[in-house]
């Protein structure tokens, strides 16, 4: 298993972040089988090409697969990397764990045409049409119907990070029973703070595709290259702060 090579090799273990499991819990295990489906769905439609011109067209779609591909990949290391600092397992966690679970498996199929949606329009030279099983090409989004598809793809994308900010939100009202330091205190806010401005964003996205008509579906979608300046800014005033709490404590232990 992957959870276990990487608990082995101590891979995301921080110098200044405790681990507090080292043995793949229930939970985890059916998160593990959750997460391999999702990737399963990912492809479960598509078939084995027959002819060339099928295989390139199958190749077209590569970028997007590898788009949603990546991206389950960062959701199910960041539950990885939950699960190594703080070792929970009570009735929050759990039900925080069965909620991400649901959403993940209802955020792939949205994840999945957004991506092969931008991908045809990009790739197919403004083109975006999709082949039916008849032969015939359609549209597979229509004008007026963009803006429900981002508020989608925004709903999908505010419930995932919105759990991950109360994964931690418990970790923090926890952190005297996990007898959390100084520093992890720090870093479990920052935790916190990274995963709500996601949800911010993404309640900006989905603001913007409810209010602005059909024309808004492009603009919400450009939100999200706010995540990059957003939080790039963000993990520099953290670190600044985190630099400012280490001299104090080191002041302090001196």
């Amino acid at each position: 298993m992957i959870r276990e090579k990487l608990i082995a090799g101590e891979v995301g273990a921080g110098r200044r972040l405790r681990w507090r499991s080292r043995e793949v819990s229930r939970l985890e295990g059916l998160a593990d089988a959750v997460f391999g489906f999702a990737i399963t769905l990912l492809v479960v439609s598509l078939e084995v090409p027959q002819t060339f011109d099928q295989l390139l067209a199958m190749m077209r779609g590569f970028p997007a697969f590898a788009i949603s591909f990546a991206m389950l990949l960062l959701v199910w290391y960041q539950h990885y990397a939950f699960f190594r600092r703080y070792g929970l397992e009570d009735m929050t966690t759990m039900l925080l764990n069965a909620a991400l679970l649901f959403v993940v498996l209802f955020y792939v199929y949205p994840l999945k045409f957004v991506w092969t949606f931008l991908n045809n329009l990009i790739l197919g030279g403004g083109d975006p049409r999709v082949r039916l099983p008849t032969g015939e090409l359609v549209y597979p989004v229509l004008p007026e119907q963009t803006p429900k598809m981002m508020i989608i793809y925004g709903l999908g994308y505010v419930a995932v990070f919105l759990i991950f900010a109360l994964f931690y939100l418990h970790a923090h009202r926890q952190r005297d029973a996990l007898s959390l330091d100084a520093l992890e205190i720090f870093h479990t806010r920052v935790e916190i703070e990274s995963n709500l401005l996601n949800v911010a964003i993404g309640l900006i996205s989905i603001t913007i595709a409810a209010r602005g008509g059909i024309r808004s579906a492009a603009l919400a979608g450009f939100c999200y290259f706010l995540l990059g300046p957003v939080l790039t800014i963000h993990g520099t005033v953290s670190g600044r702060r985190l630099k400012r709490l280490e001299r104090k404590l080191a002041a302090a232990a001196g």
